[in-house]
C-alpha cells in the first residue's frame, strides 16, 4: 500500500538566547492510504509539531516531510492545505459565518457551483447528526461544544480532501461527549477510508481510534505498533501510559 504521508529523518529544531534545541529528533514514519496514525505522547514529546509539518505550517530543519510523494517544501503551500482537511481542539469555526459557510468554504474557494456545496453541506450534516434544517443557518456561539466540532469535522471533509489531520480535538469536551465523537469518528473512519494523522495524549483514545499508534517521547518516535501490538509492548514509555490506563479504569469502576 503506498504511503501518502511520509516523514524522513525529519528534524526539527529552534533557537533560544542559550542555543538551539531540538523539538524532533530524525523522524521516519509512514502513513499509507486508509490508515489512521495515532501519534500519542506527553505534553512536549513533538506530536502536534510533527502534525504542523505535514500542511506545512512547519518546515523541517533537516530531513524530508512528503505528501502523495512530493516534499511539502516543493508544494505550494495554499494548495496543499486545501487537500488536507485540519481540525483543532476549538474547531476554529469563522463567527461570523453560519454552519453552511463555515463548511462550504474550501470548496466555494476551490470553484465549485452554489447547488454543489448546498448538497454537500447537507450531505455533512446529516452525517454529522446535524439535521440541516435545523443548523445550517445557525452561528458557532449558538452551538454546543460538542455541536461545534462535529461541524469542524465536516468542514474538514468538505473538500473531500485526501489526508485529515486531527490535533486533540475532543479534548477539551465533557467525557460523554467525547465518548460520543470518538465512536462517530471511528464510524466515519471505518466507512470514509480516509488518511489521517491524529493526536493525542489519551492512551484509551489512541487505543480506540488508531489503525497504528506511533509513540512519541522527547521528540522521538518509540514505538509504531497496532493497538493489539501496543497492549502488549515491553517498551518502558508504552507501559508507562498503559498503567495509567489500568489505573483509570479501576478508579471509574464500581466501589467495593
Amino acid at each position: 500500500m503506498s504511503a501518502i504521508v511520509e516523514f524522513r529523518e525529519a528534524r526539527y529544531s529552534v533557537t533560544r538566547p542559550q542555543g538551539s534545541s531540538d523539538i524532533l529528533r530524525e523522524l521516519s514514519f509512514t502513513v499509507a492510504a486508509g490508515e489512521t496514525l495515532v501519534l500519542l505522547g506527553r505534553s512536549g514529546s513533538g506530536k502536534t509539531t510533527a502534525l504542523k509539518m505535514i500542511n506545512s505550517l512547519l518546515t523541517p530543519t533537516s530531513g524530508d516531510v512528503l505528501v502523495e510523494g512530493k516534499r511539502t517544501a516543493e508544494w505550494d503551500p495554499i494548495r496543499l492545505r486545501r487537500k488536507i482537511g485540519y481540525v483543532i481542539q476549538e474547531t476554529g469555526l469563522f463567527p461570523h459565518f453560519t454552519v453552511a459557510e463555515n463548511i462550504g468554504l474550501v470548496p466555494r474557494l476551490e470553484g465549485w457551483d452554489e447547488g454543489r456545496i448546498r448538497a454537500r453541506v447537507g450531505e455533512l450534516l446529516e452525517q454529522m447528526g446535524l439535521p440541516s434544517h435545523e443548523f445550517a443557518g445557525r452561528y458557532p456561539r449558538e452551538l454546543s461544544g460538542g455541536q461545534r466540532q462535529r461541524v469542524g469535522v465536516a468542514r474538514a471533509l468538505a473538500a473531500d480532501p485526501p489526508v485529515l489531520l486531527f490535533d486533540e480535538p475532543f479534548g477539551a469536551l465533557d467525557p460523554v461527549t467525547r465518548l460520543d465523537l470518538q465512536k462517530q469518528f471511528r464510524a466515519l473512519r471505518n466507512a470514509l477510508h480516509k488518511t489521517a494523522v491524529f493526536v493525542t495524549h489519551d492512551v484509551r483514545e489512541a487505543l480506540m481510534l488508531g489503525t497504528r499508534v506511533g509513540l512519541m517521547r522527547n521528540g522521538r518516535l518509540e514505538l509504531v505498533a497496532t493497538p493489539a501490538e501496543f497492549l502488549h509492548s515491553e517498551n518502558d514509555e508504552a507501559r508507562a501510559f498503559l498503567a495509567g490506563l489500568d489505573w483509570k479504569m479501576e478508579a471509574d469502576g464500581p466501589s467495593q
